[in-house]
């Protein structure tokens, strides 16, 4: 026997094991059995930290309900507050995408931890007679219980980073919003010229349109604190009171409110919340998605596109075009989107596909959300300080393009009514001469009173008449009114 390698055992045989690993033989035959994506779950470390509290959670009650002996207890609890602090991630060596429901990541922790243990308590690695990764380390307990329950607390982790994010981004579009609001513009509808707004109010808008997903994000969140910790649902192999006491000692540990599940059965089955999530997700994305096409295309140019705002320079664009600059953290964000608007597929397909007490597809779920959450904040965090922080608005441009706009007549209106305003318009756009011009040769305004309404107040908001509208024009003669 090489001193580099230990030999250990299951009911499939031996297995030799580096002598140096934490995991074991379980995880060595998934190590074999899943080479799949070639990432490790070791790259979820909230995973990872989850399912330590977990096996700690479990390991408090089972001693204290006399089902593991207080030495034992106390160098399981141990090994998990290492991992907990981030050590040995290393050793979580099974693929993200794996059968069996997650029993190969349940092992993975199981056994790192027994070893770990097994130190503690002054023994080698693998001196299953002393401490064993099933008999200890995970009684009482079952892949079906433990996974989906540390997925659950795992992407209550992450959710919690996500919302940190988006709440800078939003605040940093609320900055942009008060920096921009005297600045007006031609708003768009069907990317045809509409009526008057400002600057200001335009990424007002995207401020608000993420703190409305903020919200709709706590709200899924809420959903996963139910858990289904329990000694796989029927309490087998537990002793009474264990599953309430996991839950609450769970809940403390972590400082999440987690709660248990009413009915054990039903929740290690149901996987709606994991939908629920995936699909503000794809809300969030979706929308954080619209708001960058609107950046590019305000940002376009910079001498044949709309050219009203200017997006920070971040890197040369082109290895051809000395001097082009592109939208790519606009763009980066874009692509996130689509791949957690591909997640979301991934996640409905899995969670239909569940069959009678278990949903075997969880790993799948798990990773896909991960990767939207970590992807999303990740987008969220670039977007906002390698570009909206840096925007600037193009106001004399914007100036000039009010003045020039025949839209401007819509704030004319209450007025000098719909037919002068309409007049104003047409001779507008067939003389090609700017508004005011052209509304004092017509006699209805003066190009003083004109530059008296282009300030934003009078513009962008409800009018307030101090005497009664001038009525409308009489109509031409020979004409009856309709």
């Amino acid at each position: 026997m090489s001193p580099n390698f230990r030999t250990e055992h299951d009911f499939l045989g031996e297995k030799q094991i580096p002598a140096i690993a934490y995991w074991g033989v379980h995880t060595a035959r998934a190590v074999e059995n899943f080479a799949i994506s070639g990432t490790r779950i070791s790259a979820m470390p909230d995973l990872v930290r989850a399912l330590a509290y977990v096996k700690k959670a479990a390991t408090r009650a089972n001693a204290d309900l006399g089902a593991i002996d207080r030495d034992r207890a106390a160098a399981i609890i141990l090994a998990c507050e290492d991992i907990i602090d981030g050590k040995l991630l290393d050793e979580f060596v099974v693929d993200v995408i794996q059968g069996g429901a997650g029993t190969s990541t349940n092992m993975n922790a199981n056994e790192v931890i027994c070893n770990l243990a097994l130190e503690k308590l002054g023994h080698e690695k693998a001196r299953y007679d002393v401490l064993h990764p099933n008999d200890h380390v995970n009684a009482s307990q079952s892949t079906n219980d433990v996974y989906p329950t540390a997925v659950r607390l795992a992407l209550w982790f992450a959710i919690d980073k996500l919302l940190v994010s988006m709440a800078a981004l939003r605040r940093s579009f609320e900055a942009k919003a008060l920096e921009f609001k005297d600045i007006l513009k031609i708003g768009r509808t069907q990317l045809q010229d509409a009526v008057l707004m400002t600057l200001g109010q335009e990424f007002l808008t995207y401020a608000i349109m993420i703190g409305e997903d903020e919200a709709r994000l706590g709200e899924a969140r809420a959903l996963i604190e139910e858990i289904n910790l329990g000694a796989t649902a029927t309490g087998i192999n537990a002793p009474h009171g264990y599953a309430n006491l996991a839950c609450q000692y769970l809940a403390e540990q972590t400082g999440v409110p987690l709660k248990q599940a009413a009915n054990l059965i039903e929740a290690t089955q149901d996987t709606g919340a994991f939908v629920q999530l995936s699909g503000v997700l794809k809300r969030v994305a979706t929308k954080l998605s619209k708001t960058c096409n609107d950046l590019r295309l305000l940002s376009s140019g910079p001498q044949a596109g709309f050219g009203e705002i200017r997006l920070p320079a971040r890197q040369a664009g082109s290895s051809i075009m000395p001097g082009k600059v592109n939208p790519v953290i606009p763009e980066v964000m874009n692509q996130v989107a689509f791949e957690v608007i591909g997640n979301d597929i991934t996640v409905t397909m899995a969670s239909e596909a569940g069959q009678l007490q278990l949903n075997a597809f969880e790993p799948i779920m798990g990773w896909s959300l991960f990767k939207s959450i970590k992807h999303l904040s990740n987008a969220c965090n670039t977007l906002q300080l390698n570009c909206v922080d840096g925007i600037e608005a193009n106001r004399e441009f914007l100036a000039k393009r009010v003045r020039e706009s025949v839209t401007l007549v819509t704030a004319l209106n209450p007025l000098i009514g719909y037919e002068k305003a309409a007049l104003i318009a047409k001779t507008a756009l067939a003389t090609g001469g700017p508004i005011d011009l052209v509304a004092e040769s017509l006699d209805i305004m003066t190009r003083a009173e004109m530059e008296a309404l282009l300030v934003p107040e009078n513009l962008t908001q409800p009018v307030r008449l101090s005497a009664a509208p001038v009525p409308p024009a009489a109509e031409p003669s020979g004409t009856k009114a309709a």
